[in-house]
């Protein structure tokens, strides 16, 4: 006799629940994808490094123009996802987003840094900030040294897909006025 397996899938607030009875913990490194509770790989050396490069980047040059949010959760409940990025920025509030956590209306640029979970992020998550309508996300190949843009979201993905040679200028789309190139963010 074949059995068949039922997936059970949450909610955001029973996920939160979780979090508040202490089923998951703060130093627990899962994310709400869909509904199923996924665990994340160990962030390693070199990920962690560029992940620093990328924030101080942007911190020192966007200032007060953007919050940046490094791999902390967004809330994309229409998806029953939090996923938690690498680095956000987000727009700019006086609560630094202490009330609510930030949706897709408030993201102005998504960025993941990927050595062993490439692959998740180009068939999981990068699909997933698309179908949630972030305008633009930016995948920092560690092992390629090489990073791709993703632009123009649809419900199958995003419309334009494009990796910038290593000293390539481009721009993010909420701010055409800063110029960056991937040995910016790489090193």
């Amino acid at each position: 006799m074949a059995v068949t397996l039922r997936r059970r899938r949450f909610t955001v607030d029973e996920y939160h629940r979780m979090g508040e009875a202490g089923i998951l913990h703060e130093d627990d490194r899962v994310e709400l994808i869909e509904g199923e509770i996924v665990e994340m790989t160990p962030i390693g050396r070199h990920h962690a490094s560029v992940v620093a490069r990328i924030n101080q980047f942007f911190s020192m040059r966007l200032g007060r123009r953007t919050v940046v949010w490094p791999q902390n959760p967004l809330l994309l409940a229409a998806l029953i996802s939090e996923p938690q990025p690498d680095l956000i920025l987000l727009a700019p509030r006086p609560d630094f987003y202490a009330r609510a956590l930030p949706q897709p209306a408030d993201v102005q640029l998504v960025i993941e840094v990927a050595d062993s979970s490439l692959a998740y992020d180009r068939r999981t998550k990068i699909p997933l900030y698309a179908r949630a309508g972030i305008a633009e996300t930016w995948l920092v190949n560690v092992e390629a040294n090489r990073v791709e843009l993703y632009r123009r979201p649809d419900a199958a993905g995003y419309v334009e897909v494009r990796s910038p040679t290593r000293d390539e200028r481009f721009s993010p789309l909420a701010f055409p006025d800063l110029l960056v190139t991937p040995a910016d963010l790489l090193g």
